[in-house]
């Protein structure tokens, strides 16, 4: 990026973000405005005033209640979400920050246990190469920093990334706002963090969870999208971080209202700065131009970029359903044999039995009394292999068992060259496909 583009995206009114592979945000920068002092004074006298413990408990009701709703609608764990729903009913008493702290660790440790075991799905040409670690979505806790930093699996790597995506569309909504970011309420203050970026964006957490939930519970993750360190950290590749940070206009959206929710209590929190009434400009919203005109505000979610179907079987990307075209028939035929596997441990009435019994005997019987002298001299078992079973596969099942008298599933395995039939067959199948007598096609 040279100093030309950055003056460039600045007169576009665009924003720039450079993040690591590990997802750690390196820069980001965003179109200058002029901000007010003593709004980033309230902010620094937060904690004296009291707006810190009442932004932070409104901040923390939040994001419970949405891991709440993701335990519940997506993740189906009724008993996960009735704890964390516990924890978010002792908000309004707790009488400091310290106890917040406490009430979010607890639920948090409720709710990353129950992603804990998920399951992530992998192609299944890619399964040899996946560590058996990467199959599950795996502790939030890394081995390596014993914090979610430096992820050990492919799951927590990705939402590793989309959280720094988000911290990084948050960094730029405060500055906007003409907050200080890196001067935190809830999050205490470290050298090199914008721990602002990382109160706000509290609320929107789980909206980010409940998106990567549904990617990685109904589409494979193909194995050449992620690398492993020699230290064992999982790091993403940049074909699938492309597709990650399609999402971050989405989040950006996202936070923009509690941004400028937070920006308005801190101006209300000095009396000073209340009685001039609300004077902290939407920027990001436009909350206030649209009341202006008598309107009803909305906020205006980006619709999140959909995930492209990856086939189940090869990986290939883009595929309508579950599986490319050249997959989908052995997948189908795999399919096919477990039906036909459980049709036969299913227990039989006598009367099917019966059925069974009398059409075995009665193949039995002709097998028998057939003479092999009947079947004509070039119709051999050579023929049958060359001429007669590969056409096969362009008759449709249901004729080849009209023609041999036999079901359909066997007819099938017949038409797929993994059954081969009685020599007293040959002849009708012959016609069927239409060889003649001298052993030539029609």
């Amino acid at each position: 990026m040279s100093l030309a583009a950055l003056r460039w995206l600045s007169d576009q009114k665009a924003s720039f973000v450079m993040l690591e592979r590990d997802g750690s945000v390196l820069a980001t920068t965003g179109p200058v405005r002029s901000s007010d002092v003593r709004l980033r004074r309230s902010q620094a006298l937060a904690h004296v005033s009291g707006a810190a413990l009442r932004i932070t408990r409104e901040l923390i009701r939040q994001k419970l209640t949405g891991q709440e709703l993701v335990a519940r609608n997506k993740l189906l764990d009724s008993t996960t979400a009735d704890r964390i729903a516990t924890f978010s009913a002792e908000l309004p008493t707790a009488e400091n920050i310290a106890s917040i702290r406490l009430i979010e660790a607890q639920a948090a440790l409720a709710y990353w246990s129950a992603w804990r075991t998920l399951p992530l799905i992998f192609p299944k040409k890619d399964l040899p190469r996946v560590p058996e670690h990467w199959r599950n979505f795996g502790t939030r806790i890394s081995a390596l920093t014993g914090s979610p930093r430096l992820a050990v699996t492919p799951g927590c790597a990705m939402m590793n990334y989309l959280y720094a995506l988000l911290e990084a569309e948050t960094s730029l909504a405060a500055r906007a706002l003409g907050l200080d970011a890196a001067m935190g309420i809830f999050h205490v203050d470290q050298p090199n963090r914008d721990s602002l970026a990382c109160d706000l964006m509290e609320p929107v957490r789980p909206q980010v969870d409940a998106y990567l939930l549904d990617w990685i519970t109904t589409q494979p993750l193909k194995r050449e999208w992620f690398f492993e360190k020699s230290d064992g950290n999982a790091r993403l590749m940049t074909s699938l971080t492309e597709k990650l940070s399609q999402t971050s206009a989405s989040w950006g959206r996202a936070v923009a209202p509690v941004a400028e929710w937070v920006a308005q209590a801190l101006w209300n929190s000095t009396g000073k700065s209340a009685s001039k009434g609300p004077t902290v400009p939407t920027r990001l919203t436009q909350r206030r131009r649209s009341e202006g005109r008598r309107n009803i505000f909305h906020v205006q979610m980006s619709p999140i970029p959909r995930v492209k179907n990856v086939c189940e079987v090869c990986g290939a990307e883009g595929v309508k359903n579950r599986y490319c075209r050249s997959c989908a028939v052995d997948a189908s035929r795999e399919t096919m044999a477990q039906v036909a596997l459980l049709g036969h441990a299913k227990p039989k009435s006598k009367k099917t039995k019966t059925h069974i019994s009398k059409t075995l005997s009665d193949h039995a019987v002709a097998n028998s009394w057939w003479d092999t002298s009947s079947l004509p001299s070039w119709l051999n078992e050579e023929c049958y292999v060359q001429k007669i079973q590969p056409q096969l596969r362009a008759i449709k099942v249901r004729e080849i068992s009209e023609v041999m008298h036999i079901s359909k599933p066997y007819a099938a395995l017949i038409r797929s060259s993994r059954r081969r039939p009685h020599p007293r067959h040959w002849e009708a199948l012959a016609k069927l496909v239409g060889v003649s007598v001298e052993g030539e096609e029609r």
